[in-house]
């Protein structure tokens, strides 16, 4: 299937490494160009200069409210246009409602929400018909996962957000999606499965509850997301893509 990525423009935040960079990999892979984002210029450039001519990085947090306008701007400067952008963010601090404090719940919004509506605001005044924006989030959208108390209060609201904004920009021809990974293979999997004490027992354990048994790689996670960031999915908006090994219970 040609995805018909030639040549086109995104912004893939956060994509310096995880889930964000294997989008950005296999946009790269499918013929379009990127502007991805790393907290510092060092990471940024590094992520950038190991995809290729057709990617260059910014240094900017998505929490910062100028940071949204220097993304675009580098996509037009760069490559001359914008079809769409991929939102994603790191997870926020694990923990309870108990152990989280005042603090982390408000670095966490301002990165996590606020810092994604404002992405998402941003490039829907630049996006023609066509354009695409994508978030990536969680199955904490559906079901709150255990010790990730501020991402189940977060990432469901953010999901409702991009529900709403489907609705509002579908008919200027705008597409609106959201990704949901189960667990992937990623360096922040690595890092909750370690809180256990036991990470080697608890991926066997967390494995066995998938139906696919496994946990998944991030090109697989990648390739579904440059798929709805395409015109192949042109028909496809105000829908949350899980990509998780069926590990979702529900339809």
């Amino acid at each position: 299937m040609d995805l018909e990525l030639t040549d086109r423009t995104y912004v893939v935040t956060g994509a310096t490494r995880g889930l964000g960079f294997a989008t950005a990999r296999e946009l790269v892979a499918e013929g379009a160009n990127v502007v991805i984002s790393g907290r510092t210029q060092e990471s940024a450039a590094q992520a950038a200069a190991s995809l290729g001519e057709r990617a260059v990085g910014v240094a900017t947090d998505n929490a910062d409210p100028e940071g949204a306008a220097r993304l675009v701007a580098a996509a037009r400067e760069r490559f001359g246009r914008l079809d769409g952008i991929m939102i994603s963010v790191g997870g926020p601090p694990p923990g309870t409602t108990a152990d989280n404090t005042d603090e982390q719940w408000r670095s966490a919004f301002e990165s996590v929400f606020l810092g994604a509506v404002r992405l998402a605001r941003t490039a829907a005044a630049e996006l023609a018909e066509g354009g695409v924006i994508g978030f990536v989030l969680s199955g904490s959208v559906h079901e709150p996962i255990t010790g990730l108390t501020i991402s189940n209060g977060l990432r469901p609201g953010l999901a409702g957000f991009a529900k709403s904004l489907a609705n509002e920009l579908g008919p200027r021809g705008i597409r609106v999606v959201g990704v949901l990974p189960g667990r992937i293979a990623t360096d922040r999997m690595n890092q909750l499965d370690a809180l256990s004490g036991d990470p080697e027992g608890t991926r066997a354990r967390n494995s066995a509850s998938t139906p696919l048994g496994r946990y998944g790689e991030p090109a697989e996670f990648g390739r579904v997301a440059a798929f709805l960031l395409s015109p192949a999915a042109s028909y496809v908006t105000g829908v949350m893509v899980p990509v998780d090994g069926g590990a979702r219970h529900g339809f």
